[in-house]
């Protein structure tokens, strides 16, 4: 086990502490790659030998001092690669290490959920198939898989579950963003007022980043339970953009993926990463008179909104 995956378990808004502890983790390796809002992988093949210490052991000397240095405590999942990292992530507990090795026989009971890429839609297709387990899709022909999800997807597919792993940690800082969160005053089951939370959320977010003049390349969605779990997905926007429609339409399509039936909802997040200038970014031109007008409406409305306050101009979804 060489790698490491850490989940810092941060109170919602607190992200401000995240440089601090990936601080903490580079005094063990130069190589560690934020995972931003809350975790962070850490390549410890080098530390093993300076400290003559497994990964897991270290693992637990970083518990240690995350809760004594910042009074925060986490979840650490170790493997031989990022994936499997990930993975063991999803079996650790506070105070224990999950561990995965490699080869498929440590993932063979685990669900297809469990591997990261593999969404409700996906999951739903293979176990209608009778594919619920990594074991079951590692040994299903190649063929069968591409038939099912595609031949890219299938390949991809059938290495992840047979325990393949091709990730390398990226040394990265904590990439600027933006973020806008929506509390709910009671757990929330309508999904209709979930919706209403990501309009108001994508409506601010593509308002202060055009304030600032930057546009973002990914949208993060996170929704937080009444159990205190969480949910996360990223997605990458078709263009980089600040525009509210398009910032709401990637978070409905975010929030449908995750297919919540009776959810009860604490708080939902929108994070708009991979910010650049304007000036930098590139539009696509449509040619569509309607999307130009809406454009110009957006800009009339900042103007307003700087003039005479955020509530003088909103969608009406909002107003009603």
């Amino acid at each position: 086990m060489t790698i490491l995956c850490v989940r810092f378990q941060l109170p919602p808004m607190y992200e401000a502490a995240l440089p601090g502890l990936l601080g903490l983790l580079e005094e063990f390796t130069p190589v560690v790659e934020a995972l931003p809002p809350d975790g962070a992988l850490a390549d410890l093949r080098g530390a093993e030998r300076y400290f003559g210490r497994t990964a897991v052991e270290l693992a637990a000397v970083i518990r240690v001092r995350a809760l004594a240095l910042h009074g925060v405590d986490c979840v650490i999942g170790a493997g031989p690669g990022p994936m499997l990292a990930r993975m063991a992530l999803g079996t650790a507990r506070p105070g224990v290490t999950g561990v995965l090795p490699a080869g498929p026989e440590g993932i063979a009971d685990l669900p297809v959920t469990a591997l990261p890429g593999v969404g409700t839609a996906t999951a739903r297709t293979l176990c209608e198939y009778g594919l619920d387990t990594l074991g079951r899709v590692a040994a299903a022909p190649l063929s069968t898989l591409q038939r099912l999800v595609g031949a890219k997807a299938g390949r991809e597919l059938q290495e992840k579950a047979n325990g393949v792993d091709r990730g390398r940690v990226v040394p990265n800082g904590v990439s600027r963003s933006l973020v806008e969160e929506r509390r709910f005053d009671r757990d929330e089951l309508n999904p209709e007022q979930h919706r209403r939370a990501l309009v108001s959320a994508a409506e601010e977010l593509g308002a202060r980043l055009r304030a600032v003049e930057k546009v973002s390349r990914t949208l993060t969605l996170t929704v937080r339970y009444a159990d205190r779990s969480a949910t996360a997905r990223t997605r990458t926007l078709a263009e980089p953009t600040a525009h509210s429609p398009a910032l709401t339409a990637t978070a409905y399509g975010m929030y449908d993926a995750l297919g919540l039936q009776r959810a009860r909802v604490r708080a939902i997040a929108l994070r708009a990463e991979g910010l650049r200038p304007v000036e930098q970014a590139s539009h696509q031109l449509t040619f569509d008179p309607v999307d130009e007008k809406v454009r110009r409406i957006e800009e009339v409305a900042d103007r307003a909104r700087a003039r005479f306050g955020p509530r003088a101009v909103m969608p009406g979804r909002l107003a009603a």
